[in-house]
């Protein structure tokens, strides 16, 4: 009875190690080494605009302008407030 059930544990345990490395194993689990027969990484696929840096960039690029033209908007209100302040003083 011993000898039946190490032969069944030596079997299963073949056939559980054909399946997780043998041939196809990489299609179903994924390789772990990258580059393996000729593939290339590729970029991940963009779902949608919170996905996409070039998207991303651009907004923040374009809040970043609207920012600096109302802080010079509001320095050359202040500035022209000033001058008028001086020439009713003056």
């Amino acid at each position: 009875m011993g000898r039946l059930l190490l032969l069944v544990l030596v079997v299963l345990t073949a056939a559980l190690l054909w399946r997780a490395f043998g041939p196809g194993s990489a299609e179903r689990y994924g390789s772990l080494r990258g580059g393996q027969r000729g593939q290339v990484e590729q970029k991940p696929m963009i779902k949608g605009p919170d996905d996409d840096e070039e998207f991303l960039w651009n907004i923040e690029k374009n809040r970043f302008k609207e920012r600096r033209a109302r802080e010079e908007a509001e320095r050359k209100r202040q500035e022209e407030e000033e001058r008028r302040r001086r020439r009713g003083e003056g």
